[in-house]
């Protein structure tokens, strides 16, 4: 694993307030997602390392922003960190580190403006989230809100976001990924009073939000987690398809991160209905192994075809 510092000095980014800024968004990656950042670090080639960090903080950051407070709270907030950004993206500076390194960052990688703002636009859901009455519902938040957070963050691995293909790949991931969120987190959410479940996939199985808020091990229930558990187990093999538009560089960690949502299924498929009294978390041993058989990988590994 290279220094931090050598990352910065390989993207160019060596000295004054930047390299803090950079810094800076490493930290806050480090304290929040402690398995994501030592897989930047591990796997993502030296001189991206510091834009695959920023490009994550920020979006992190703005989600954060969301989730926290009463709705009155979070929009107040979230409506001057919108119009902190959106001025940052027109005049090119910034007062707020992890947003100066991103600005950097979409600079330095050519990010398409449109993605950001698609992801400034789609955040809003979450401040008053209304729920899922049906699929359509819910396609549509992964098409405004996942979509475009995969896209400013796995797009960076791309001078100037990639291409339609890489997009179309990230769309199934972002679906996969999104609905394997909503299993791991369920019963967090369901505390939270939210549901993201769609309300006609409870239907389906004659679930009520009660049985499910309540925690009861009922047929349908398991029934229902289980048929959402293999919908996004089928998606994120689809999503595999990113393996072919990725660079090669960067495809070690995006088998791992696939590989990471295969494992938090076969969890979530183990406990059954038992999810929504506890919320799944990762085993760190399992992340080690993961990590470990990933990091093995030669750089010269067969094209990505081979490995699905």
């Amino acid at each position: 694993m290279r220094t931090w510092r050598k990352c910065l000095e390989t993207a160019g980014v060596s000295r004054g307030v930047l390299r803090d800024d950079y810094m800076k968004a490493a930290r806050f990656m480090r304290r929040r997602e402690p398995a994501g950042y030592l897989a930047v670090r591990l796997m993502v080639p030296a001189p991206h390392q510091p834009h695959a960090l920023a490009g994550y903080a920020f979006a992190s950051f703005t989600d954060d922003v969301c989730d926290r407070g009463t709705v009155r709270e979070r929009t107040r907030r979230y409506d001057a960190w919108d119009a902190r950004v959106r001025a940052a993206l027109d005049s090119g500076s910034a007062g707020h580190p992890l947003l100066r390194a991103f600005l950097h960052t979409a600079a330095d990688r050519e990010l398409p403006r449109h993605w950001v703002d698609a992801y400034l636009d789609g955040a809003r859901i979450d401040l008053d989230f209304p729920g899922f009455a049906t699929e359509a519902d819910y396609q549509r938040y992964v098409e405004r809100l996942t979509w475009p957070f995969l896209m400013i963050t796995s797009g960076l691995a791309h001078q100037g976001g990639g291409s339609a293909e890489f997009a179309a790949g990230c769309r199934l991931f972002a679906d996969a990924a999104q609905r394997t969120d909503i299993l791991t987190d369920l019963a967090e959410d369901l505390r939270g009073g939210r549901l993201y479940l769609p309300m006609s996939d409870l239907e389906q199985y004659g679930v009520t939000r009660e049985d499910l808020e309540r925690g009861r091990d009922l047929p349908g229930v398991r029934a229902l987690i289980a048929a959402t558990a293999r919908t996004a187990d089928a998606t994120l093999r689809e999503a595999r398809v990113l393996l072919d538009h990725c660079p090669a560089e960067h495809r070690r960690l995006m088998r791992f991160v696939l590989d990471l949502h295969h494992q938090r299924l076969e969890s979530v498929k183990v406990r059954g209905a038992a999810v929504t009294r506890r919320p799944v978390r990762d085993r760190p041993l399992a992340c080690l192994r993961l990590l470990t058989r990933r990091t093995a990988v030669p750089r010269t590994a067969p094209p990505a075809s081979a490995d699905r």
